[in-house]
């Protein structure tokens, strides 16, 4: 399924005031939180040149999201959900940065990091969705979308229509 977004977002604590339009096809495995933490993700990190993967979930070793720097080397590679050690540690060492946004408990992802041997662990940054705030937002995806998001000290205010829902994303360390 292909689903269009036109969002108008308003991320105060990174000074980035942008008018989205995009598309996002949703694989036929792919559950609406993941799918709906790629989008908040795409706004959340949104700087110029930011993509999400050609290859989608089709293409396992890719990351969810990334923006290409000079010679085609990664400078942002985005993971969603609980990414394993092993693709995590590859990411560190493919990419100036790395980022995750889960919906998942984090904790498990923490573990995981911790356990495993992970290139540049401490510098991977860590955003946790709150599964109530994808849950609403899930019952409000249509094919067209157009959604306001306001971002402020890690609370989404995201306003469909005349319904304002309200989530954390918590930053994380590790």
């Amino acid at each position: 399924m292909l689903y269009r977004f036109q969002i108008e977002l308003s991320d105060i604590d990174r000074g980035v005031y942008e008018s989205l339009d995009f598309r996002v096809a949703q694989h036929p495995s792919e559950t609406y939180p993941y799918m709906l933490s790629r989008v908040l993700a795409y706004c959340l990190a949104y700087q110029e040149g930011l993509e999400f993967t050609p290859g989608g979930l089709a293409d396992p070793d890719a990351p969810a999201l990334r923006k290409l720097g000079n010679h085609n080397s990664i400078d942002l590679w985005i993971e969603i959900g609980n990414p394993s050690a092993r693709k995590l540690h590859k990411a560190g060492k493919a990419a100036k940065e790395v980022w995750v946004f889960t919906y998942k408990n984090p904790d498990i992802l923490l573990n995981e990091i911790r356990a495993g041997d992970v290139h540049r662990a401490q510098d991977i940054q860590i955003f946790a969705f709150e599964s109530e705030f994808l849950e609403t937002l899930g019952k409000s995806v249509e094919k067209n979308n157009r959604w306001s998001l306001l971002v402020q000290q890690g609370q989404c205010d995201l306003t469909i229509g005349a319904v304002t829902t309200v989530g954390q994303v918590k930053k994380i360390s590790i």
